[in-house]
């Protein structure tokens, strides 16, 4: 596979100046999230053919208006007298980096893997004098014989999977229209409740055995797999997971609660368990649960914990009916449970990484990805998402696919020790569904 041959980084600032003295306070969803970052690839097949360099130029150009609308993107971090994060709006820019691959996006996407689709999202930790530390990096890759690759990294204390696409959807129009289309909203989290003193501890339980048990990053070398399941796909595992509720009535099931329940019995299988399966974190968007718009700036992404006692690794009706039990708990109730207590024991003053001990799945499924269009005619031909770094079980990334399949159909993403991701892709249950290799050891399942 051709190499990526890096060309420059620079610093791309808004075109309006942001307002003197002006500061954005992070959230407690925001402050929990310190020890995790974004990265996300955008792949495009374009149609108009330009000069090496054409399109970077004009994309540098887009990205400045774009950057306008989003003051907390070009900010820098500090610490408020009492230690918490805050973003000071200073217009310090964005780190951009330029980037070409010889060769088609068509002939590197027959071949990719984890480590070369890292190559396109730039990342760097942050610096030990966090002022100095850009938040954010966009990578743009142009490839020589047609093709663009866009990549975009941050720390997730600013950007949860949602904000990312809204950003990257904010440069297109911007490219493509020359505005944005659907400005972000930037406001606090909803206030704290009055009177309540009953609360929902499922959710809290979970993030304090995260705290208690929180775990480095695996030495183990760890491989991503990502999987296209059709509509037909979706449809059959939903059928094949459909549990039966107290009534013996039918319960119907979302292409997430069916697909979690699939790759939870079938990773917990390949790592021996026999009489349980592998507890697994939940991690669900809350912007609907608590009254937010869609296009609230800011992490509004949850955790909570679904335990895999007593449930056998063949039994997926059974596993689907506790996933869909946690996700019908985690209401408005729950989460505003969860935010006044995070906030009273000041969570965030040595907060533990959140891809923690147990095997992650997040609900990707409302991540608004294909609509970002740079140029006519030309959606995404596919998005990566990395939540890192990944810890403990694993991780399942649940996506929406690029659509003609129907509005079923479903990517996941699954991260694991290269060894146990070998036996993943030879489960057959897994093998049965045959959806597309992606991303992976083997581009066959026959």
């Amino acid at each position: 596979m051709a190499e990526v041959s890096f060309i420059c980084k620079r610093t791309v600032s808004s075109t309006k100046p942001v307002q003197a003295g002006q500061f954005s306070p992070l959230s407690i969803l925001d402050r929990v999230m310190e020890h995790n970052h974004l990265r996300v690839v955008f792949y495009y097949s374009l149609q108009t053919r330009r000069r090496a360099g054409e399109l970077t130029k004009k994309l540098r150009e887009s990205i400045s208006a774009m950057l306008s609308a989003f003051p907390v993107v070009t900010g820098r971090l500090l610490r408020t007298s009492e230690g918490d994060w805050t973003i000071k709006c200073n217009d310090s820019g964005v780190r951009m980096v330029e980037a070409r691959v010889e060769g088609t996006i068509d002939e590197w996407l027959k071949n990719v893997d984890r480590e070369k689709e890292l190559k396109l999202v730039h990342w760097e930790d942050m610096f030990h004098r966090p002022y100095f530390w850009s938040t954010f990096y966009v990578q743009i890759t142009e490839f020589e014989g047609g093709g663009l690759a866009i990549g975009l990294s941050c720390t997730h204390l600013l950007s949860d999977p949602t904000c990312a696409a809204m950003m990257i959807k904010a440069w297109a129009d911007v490219t493509l229209h020359g505005e944005i289309i659907a400005p972000p909203f930037f406001h606090p989290l909803p206030p704290p409740r009055t009177g309540k003193k009953n609360r929902n501890f499922h959710s809290i339980n979970h993030y304090k055995s995260a705290k208690e048990n929180s775990v480095q990053a695996s030495e183990t070398k760890q491989t991503t797999i990502t999987l296209n399941f059709n509509q037909q796909m979706v449809k059959i595992c939903i059928a094949m997971a459909r549990a039966t509720n107290a009534h013996n009535s039918e319960q119907s099931l979302t292409p997430f609660e069916a697909l979690a329940a699939l790759f939870w019995t079938r990773i917990s299988k390949v790592k021996g368990m026999k009489s349980a399966l592998v507890d697994m974190s939940l991690c669900l968007d809350v912007r609907k649960v608590l009254g937010l718009e869609k296009g609230f700036f800011g992490n509004c992404m949850v955790y909570n914990r679904v335990k895999g006692d007593g449930i056998q690794e063949t039994d997926l009706s059974r596993a689907a009916g506790f996933i869909k039990e946690a996700v019908s708990k985690t209401d408005r109730d729950e989460v505003m449970d969860l935010i006044e207590w995070l906030e009273q024991e000041n969570w965030e003053k040595n907060p533990s990484c959140m891809n923690g001990s147990c095997l992650i799945c997040a609900n990707l499924e409302n991540v608004d990805s294909y609509s970002a269009i740079f140029e006519e005619n030309s959606s995404p031909l596919r998005v990566s998402y990395y939540i890192e770094p990944v810890a403990g079980a694993g991780q399942i990334l649940i996506l929406p696919s690029p659509g003609g399949d129907g509005a079923c159909s479903r990517v996941v993403s699954v991260t694991l020790p290269e060894v146990e991701a070998e036996k993943l892709l030879e489960d057959g249950l897994i093998k049965q569904f045959g959806p597309t290799i992606w991303m992976g050891l083997n581009r066959n399942l026959s």
